[in-house]
């Protein structure tokens, strides 16, 4: 009876785990996927300001004292950047083949971890969890679920809920969704299509640093630590349909689950696994869950 009690509590503790490091891929990969769906730009930079987001809360809060402060600050300046790499870069791409995106977009992520090394150096660093959630909730009597993870998920989720309300609620998610559709006619309708894009691209680099600055004592901070989570998060747009926000996010917690899971049944090949769920998807449906036909 107790082995069976703690077998389902470490199941229990590892879906947790999984849902929890899903929702963190979720908004990267929603940033990620709105950016190609209306934009049409392939940008490799994305897992840098991940990184930078990351970064910033280790700073920050290492002069603050809260994490929470970090975050307080830390995310307008992402918006703010993202605005001007928008302004400044992504602009001049929107006319041009997916070859210019990804030769301007890896250069950036080269500019960027430059950036990185001089203002923060190459040193490894940790994150405190923030004090008021430095327990654990107990999952039967021999595991316990860090609270802090707990209060990510629960971030996540409301972000997740507040991003379905704003394109399927407000009307600018009204011009965002029609802009993926026909951006061209959203144009000749009067809006402001520049101003549009500037702030999907602003909201997309905001929503990477954030997860980025949640993960941040979850995971030690490091240089080029935005590449891998890049990788995933490409792997996660295409298993949920380029451009879909709700695709985003069911691959995101199908793939955090796989690779949770993975790594604690199959260690030897669990840096595979992911890859062999979005082939098993991709076979299945070949756009993906979500994804539209090619227009």
């Amino acid at each position: 009876m107790l082995d069976g009690e703690m077998t389902l509590s470490l199941f229990a503790l590892q879906l947790l785990n999984g849902v929890e490091y899903g929702l963190l891929l979720f908004l990267v990969a929603s940033g990620l996927t709105l950016i190609f769906g209306v934009l049409g730009v392939l940008n490799f930079a994305h897992g840098s300001f991940y990184m930078l987001g990351a970064y910033l809360a280790y700073w920050i809060a290492a002069r603050s004292g809260s994490l929470f402060v970090a975050m307080l600050i830390g995310v307008p300046m992402m918006l703010l950047v993202g605005w001007v790499v928008e302004r400044l870069a992504i602009s001049r791409l929107y006319s041009r083949d997916h070859l210019s995106h990804v030769l301007l977009t890896y250069g950036l992520v080269l500019v960027l971890n430059d950036l990185q090394r001089f203002l923060f150096g190459s040193d490894v660093h940790g994150v405190p969890t923030p004090r008021p959630f430095s327990f654990g909730i107990a999952l039967g009597e021999a595991q316990t679920w860090s609270a802090y993870r707990a209060f990510t998920s629960t971030i996540c989720l409301a972000i997740a809920l507040a991003i379905r309300q704003v394109l399927l609620g407000t009307r600018f998610g009204m011009r965002v969704r029609a802009g993926a559709t026909d951006s061209e006619m959203v144009e000749a309708l009067g809006i402001d299509v520049r101003r549009l894009l500037s702030i999907l691209f602003a909201a997309g680099t905001a929503l990477a640093a954030f997860a980025g600055m949640l993960a941040a004592p979850l995971t030690t901070v490091y240089p080029g630590m935005g590449e891998g989570v890049l990788i995933v998060s490409f792997v996660v747009v295409v298993i949920g349909g380029i451009g879909s926000v709700k695709g985003a996010f069911v691959g995101a917690l199908l793939v955090g689950i796989a690779d949770t899971f993975g790594k604690v049944l199959l260690p030897g090949v669990s840096s595979a696994i992911v890859y062999a769920v979005m082939a098993a998807v991709l076979l299945w449906r070949p756009r993906g869950f979500f994804g539209q036909a090619a227009r």
